[in-house]
């Protein structure tokens, strides 16, 4: 069924799903506040063009307070028939908010975060973390297969937010790691590729060995490879591992790596690492002393 979708967010993420919706036949109304396009998406002006008479709503929106503010007015002109997808980050609380806003409105949604960064919504093999309802699960579907390779219903609202916020804290934690191996190795004079070689068939095999090496010219093509361009960029991280610690906070976990992956991240933005890809932290152990992070 072709459906009429408005997609609020047209960012390096929101863009090639936008896209990738209007390849599979599907109507779509893109509005970005920065004014950005996508190619086959019908640009509009305001949110009242974005959601009035659509079948669905997609969001993919920087952080909750936006999220919330475009869901506030878009419900007041969304259609209780149609549901309304959020693929954004944001804190639980947020989306929970959006949820319940949402609920108030008989409108269906669906928090939906998402994981493979800029190349996986261009090839349209993202990984959705999905949250809410079956009802609304079973609508948002169809159009999360179009933009995905893998979709997990979570749960009910909120539980895609927790799932993305989990992932990206273990993916914070490994990378360090991972980054600190390397830097190590070299300091033993160990061929990076021979380490490589080692540990992505080892106990230490992990995504952010195989798949995403931050050492350069060792596995598949990476950011190291492209002088650490994005990729995901150090500052995201950042923000998804103190999303993680907020969430922490707020069902008094403890997550000591993860609050030390955040500070890690925090420092290594502040320093040089704004804008570059988050595995380029790889540098900073390279150049490191030991010590020097708790100076």
């Amino acid at each position: 069924m072709i459906m009429r979708i408005g997609f609020i967010g047209l960012g390096n993420m929101g863009a090639p799903m936008a896209v990738n919706l209007a390849k599979a036949g599907h109507e779509v109304f893109g509005l970005d506040a920065a004014g950005a396009t996508a190619e086959g998406v019908k640009q509009v002006q305001s949110i009242n063009e974005a959601v009035t008479d659509m079948d669905c709503v997609i969001t993919m929106l920087p952080n909750g307070q936006i999220v919330r503010d475009v869901c506030n007015e878009a419900l007041e002109h969304m259609s209780s028939s149609s549901v309304l997808i959020d693929c954004s980050t944001i804190d639980i609380e947020s989306a929970r908010a959006v949820h319940a806003a949402c609920a108030s409105k008989n409108v269906l949604s669906v928090d939906a975060p998402v994981s493979g960064g800029v190349g996986g919504a261009q090839a349209g093999s993202l990984t959705f973390m999905a949250g809410g309802s079956q009802n609304a699960f079973d609508m948002a579907k169809p159009l999360l297969d179009i933009m995905g390779g893998k979709i997990v219903h979570c749960g009910e609202g909120g539980a895609g937010q927790a799932a993305k916020i989990c992932n990206n804290m273990i993916l914070g934690i490994s990378m360090i790691g991972v980054c600190e191996a390397f830097a190590l190795g070299e300091k033993l004079s160990l061929d990076p590729q021979k380490l490589f070689d080692v540990v992505s068939t080892s106990s230490g095999s992990c995504w952010s060995v195989n798949t995403y090496c931050p050492e350069p010219g060792v596995g598949p093509q990476s950011p190291a490879d492209n002088d650490y361009k994005p990729g995901f960029a150090a500052e995201l991280m950042l923000k998804d591992l103190l999303l993680s610690q907020s969430a922490a906070e707020l069902v008094n976990a403890d997550t000591p790596m993860g609050a030390r992956a955040a500070g890690f991240y925090q420092k290594f933005v502040d320093a040089n690492g704004r804008g570059r890809d988050f595995s380029a932290a790889l540098e900073h152990f390279k150049s490191a002393t030991r010590g020097d992070f708790d100076a």
